[in-house]
């Protein structure tokens, strides 16, 4: 979900056709007289940098990380740099195409200005999920080997992501009802569930061993209905908790950079080799969802030159959840997805029907001030809007990443609080 409002395209009857009408001069030119806003560098230079020096001090400096996996994380990150370029370059190339093909939107929280009027290219997630699988795959060839243990789960997880991919591109196309939409994680993770080896145990907790007389539960057919659940829920939660230029991006990259740190912060605390191994494996697939998404981040921060369209939102759910299943963190994940949860939360009763849900549910823009104001539907935008007053769009995003944040550093504290007590 994006603040953008979809045309209509009528097909056209060669034996009767339209009566004339006046034309119009358009706002923006499709075909080769388009051009893109320029990248906003500098931004993602700032946020790169907040986000990714804490993990790479870590990685490099801090923790003693043996070199049979150092190489290959680093071998991911250069690849993943690599993948960062070139999404930059072909993000302008496929804007072109989409809007030849008339998958164009118009910013609602823009309604009333100029900006308003422009035709803004959507549906370029697209472009992020393609160079992600390219990058992911070719780094098979510098790590896995044919008799890998880790290789049928890698190519399983691949499998499942670039599934999500094509399904969030239909109903980028197709426009598929929500109802529908919340089904499409659970035929995206078959594969994922279907080569899935490892345990399905759970750790109780220690506080409620003495109540359940176990310190192991083997869950067995129900664990894989957990991870069929926590991909539904990953993927949807991104794409309801959107609206704003750059939210979408923004949460994601936040997470992802969390997730980096708890990996890396796991591989130099663990001595256990499987353990390392899940963890480096979750690195594997999160380094480069990050590099892409920053570079479709500088196209997408306000104000938004593209729309990056379901496509990207069911995409970066599906590629988190997988890496929080195969890296055996999924509780930790649900802590880094805290405000997603209470989106989710505040959401239940228009999502369930009890209450009417719009076709869009964004905060009432006032083209005369430039500012947001929330309105009664059940969002975390809105309820934050209805608390700290209003805010123009691109201080709204600033204030929602910056909680983003703190829910990731709060689950790193709970983390560090609860060892050794609660598991």
């Amino acid at each position: 979900m994006t603040a953008r409002k979809r045309t209509s395209s009528a097909v056209t009857n060669p034996e009767n056709p339209p009566p004339a009408t006046k034309e119009h001069k358009p706002t923006v030119a499709s075909g080769e007289d388009f051009r893109l806003a320029p990248p906003k560098l500098g931004v993602i230079f700032v946020i790169s940098s907040l986000l990714c020096s804490l993990y790479l001090y870590l990685l490099c400096f801090h923790y003693n990380v043996d070199d049979e996996l150092k190489r290959p994380i680093l071998i991911n990150a250069g690849l993943s740099l690599v993948g960062f370029f070139v999404t930059l370059k072909l993000i302008p190339v496929a804007a072109r195409y989409v809007l030849r093909r008339n998958m164009f939107g118009f910013d609602i929280n823009k309604r009333g200005t100029p900006q308003g009027e422009v035709k803004v290219p959507e549906s370029l997630g697209i472009v992020v999920g393609i160079v992600f699988l390219i990058v992911a795959i070719i780094f098979q060839f510098f790590n896995f080997t044919e008799d890998s243990l880790w290789l049928v789960e890698y190519n399983a997880a691949l499998a499942s992501i670039c599934f999500m991919i094509l399904l969030g591109f239909v109903d980028d196309v197709l426009d598929v009802p929500w109802r529908v939409k919340l089904l499409l994680p659970s035929f995206a993770t078959l594969p994922l569930l279907m080569a899935y080896a490892g345990h399905t145990t759970i750790v109780i907790p220690k506080p409620l061993v003495s109540y359940v007389g176990l310190e192991i539960l083997d869950l067995g057919r129900i664990y894989k209905l957990y991870m069929a659940l926590l991909a539904v829920f990953c993927t949807n939660s991104i794409n309801i908790h959107a609206g704003l230029n750059g939210l979408e991006i923004g949460q994601t990259v936040v997470i992802a950079a969390a997730i980096l740190i708890h990996n890396v912060m796991q591989i130099g605390a663990s001595v256990d080799t499987e353990i390392r191994q899940a963890h480096a494996f979750s690195i594997y697939l999160t380094q480069p969802l990050m590099a892409t998404s920053l570079a479709m981040l500088a196209f997408n921060w306000y104000p938004s030159a593209v729309f990056v369209g379901d496509t990207y939102t069911v995409f970066a759910g599906m590629t988190m959840a997988v890496v929080g299943i195969l890296g055996h963190f999924s509780e930790t994940l649900l802590i880094f997805f805290l405000p997603q949860v209470l989106n989710f939360l505040l959401s239940l009763p228009q999502l369930t029907g009890i209450v009417k849900c719009p076709r869009h549910r964004l905060p009432k823009f006032d083209p005369a001030t430039g500012l947001l104001t929330g309105t009664k539907d059940g969002t975390l935008v809105n309820v934050y809007l209805r608390i700290f007053g209003r805010k123009s769009e691109k201080s709204l995003c600033i204030h929602l990443l910056v909680f983003q944040a703190l829910a990731c550093a709060f689950c790193f504290l709970l983390r560090h609080f609860l060892a050794g007590w609660y598991k």
